[in-house]
């Protein structure tokens, strides 16, 4: 955990989520991913941190193979790196790999909102998406009532990908994802207090709001702030947490 004492109480004492259930397609190792992904990205598993086969396989009660394959992947996305000699560790915060997310993100995410308002008509498809939608916006206000950073950030997730999933782009869609995992660490660094979202949620509802009028010109300026707002609280998140960073 962050050893700075002002680190989010929502980053400490998150159970590892054991044993696994393989279900649909996925495999063992992709589901392993998924839970190692996860604790990266909530910082449950610091920048920086070593890492050992041996000791995640005891602790989510899997053979070291799935384990390899769920590192492959990671390693692929950069969130873990093998050291010669040394074992594998949690990859610190890459400054400029969180810019280089940044602008891929912003790039693709506001095509796909652009190409959604452009789509978006009075049908029974789109109004049950917008349903889906608001409901997320719920889950966010229900989180920011409760403290819940965490699941907070799950509900920002899915709300952009419930927009983004109107596009029918799925490569799209599973590149914005990669993108997020370097972003969304520096983002539980920087949010630090669910109490501080209440503008995020509003430009949710705004976003919302624009897409069923059609407002491209407006979706794509506002979209364009929400997402690079990060960038703006860089140096001092990395004042902060100097150990967290690397580049």
């Amino acid at each position: 955990m962050p050893q700075d004492t002002d680190a989010p109480k929502e980053l400490r004492n998150v159970p590892i989520k054991a044993p696994f259930i393989v279900t649909g397609r996925r495999t063992l190792g992709e589901h392993v991913y998924e839970q190692l992904r996860d604790l990266i990205i909530t910082l449950q598993l610091e920048p920086g941190q070593m890492v050992y086969e041996n000791e995640l396989s005891g602790t989510l009660g899997v053979s070291r193979t799935p384990i390899r394959e769920a590192f492959r992947l990671l390693a692929s996305e950069r969130l873990i790196e093998v050291l010669p000699q040394r074992g594998t560790r949690i990859a610190p915060i890459s400054e400029k790999t969180v810019k280089d997310s940044r602008f891929v993100r912003v790039s693709l995410e506001v095509s796909g909102f652009r190409s959604v308002a452009e789509q978006w008509t009075d049908t029974s498809h789109f109004r049950s998406a917008k349903l889906r939608i608001k409901e997320w916006i719920g889950v966010q206000k229900e989180a920011q009532s409760k403290g819940n950073l965490e699941l907070f950030l799950q509900a920002d997730e899915a709300y952009h990908r419930s927009i983004l999933e109107l596009t029918g782009n799925s490569m799209l869609l599973n590149v914005v994802y990669h993108m997020r995992g370097h972003l969304n660490r520096l983002r539980y660094l920087a949010l630090q207090e669910v109490s501080q979202v209440s503008g995020l949620i509003a430009e949710h509802e705004q976003l919302l709001e624009l897409l069923e009028q059609k407002e491209v010109e407006a979706v794509e300026q506002l979209l364009e702030i929400h997402l690079s707002r990060i960038q703006s609280e860089m140096s001092d998140i990395r004042a902060r947490y100097p150990h967290y960073f690397t580049d």
